[in-house]
């Protein structure tokens, strides 16, 4: 068994948390297991494909939908068994929360049927239980066990979007200068991405809640809907940040706007003081007989002082009229 040839992970449910680990011989013999079995696959291995075609004994309407390049958080109820897709935040090393990996699942009362494009660490939470033994006693235990897994490691990432925005918040009061607008747009678009996964996925497992199912005991139709409530709550987070973000942002265009409009006033008020000057000086500068004081030594004086008391008559006028 290898994750290159695609079989990530397969074990017979004993009933009681724990299970016995399969390998490629025992499902590709297509042989009656003692218990339900849950079989956990990579899509770009070499024989995943081929076996769930071939070998699942599912329909190929559900080999389609696991296989399927993309998708969306569904549920869809068929024959005697639920095919679910799912999203989780993606964790893995250098890689983006916001680029969400998705869990395709077909389970029915025997088996529980999980494929991945890229490694889920929600998955792994889940394998880790059964080997010690606090695993899924069933098919729709595993579920539950995965959807919630799920939501599970949402939480941390959640969180550092909240002290993130409240961390954008705190420099927009005491440290305006830090590089605000990047940090602002890398967040929402964080939290778009999110919302766009999490609305539906919503939907599909409160669907899983309303809808009866043999096979499935009531206590984990209700715990669905508690799962569904808890990513109901991520969503309203997710709405949260994206308008408080969009608060920030407007904030930053209304300093922006008043630090321009207070640099085009004071060089209105400098326009204004310099505009008489410039008319005073223009006219003594023409080259026309005439000019005052063009013969005096004293000249140059003269007229410095009368620049002078323009500009003193000026600035008083303007602060009478309040302008400065």
């Amino acid at each position: 068994m290898s994750e290159q040839d695609g079989l990530i992970g397969a074990y017979v449910l004993d009933g009681k948390g724990g299970g016995r680990a399969l390998g490629w011989d025992d499902l590709e013999k297509g042989a009656e297991f003692d218990g339900p079995v849950w079989v956990h696959l990579d899509r770009n291995g070499e024989k995943s494909e081929d076996w769930l075609r071939k070998g699942a004994g599912i329909g190929q309407l559900q080999a389609d939908a696991l296989v399927a390049p993309e998708t969306r958080p569904r549920v869809a109820f068929m024959d005697d068994g639920i095919l679910i897709t799912l999203r989780g935040v993606n964790l893995n090393p250098g890689a983006d929360p916001e680029d969400m990996v998705s869990l395709r699942i077909w389970v029915d009362a025997h088996r529980i049927i999980t494929v991945r494009l890229r490694r889920l660490i929600a998955v792994n939470d889940v394998r880790e239980r059964l080997v010690e033994g606090s695993g899924p006693q069933n098919t729709g235990d595993a579920l539950r066990m995965l959807a919630f897994s799920l939501v599970r490691r949402m939480g941390p990432v959640v969180e550092d979007m909240n002290d993130e925005i409240d961390a954008l918040e705190d420099d927009l009061v005491e440290n305006p200068t830090a590089d605000i607008r990047h940090r602002l747009k890398a967040l929402r678009r964080q939290a778009i991405a999110l919302r766009r996964y999490l609305a539906p996925q919503r939907e599909a497992l409160a669907r899983l809640h309303s809808e009866i199912v043999p096979w499935m005991a009531n206590e984990h139709r209700f715990a669905f809907r508690e799962c569904a409530e808890q990513v109901a709550r991520i969503v309203e987070d997710m709405d949260a940040i994206r308008e408080r973000a969009a608060v920030i942002q407007d904030e930053l265009t209304n300093r922006t706007a008043e630090h321009m409009n207070r640099n085009m006033y004071t060089l209105s008020v400098v326009a204004a003081l310099m505009l008489p000057l410039g008319v005073i000086t223009g006219m003594l500068g023409m080259n026309v007989g005439g000019v005052p004081l063009g013969e005096s030594k004293d000249g140059f004086l003269v007229i410095t002082i009368l620049l002078i008391a323009v500009v003193v008559l000026q600035v008083l006028i303007f602060r009478r009229l309040k302008w400065i």
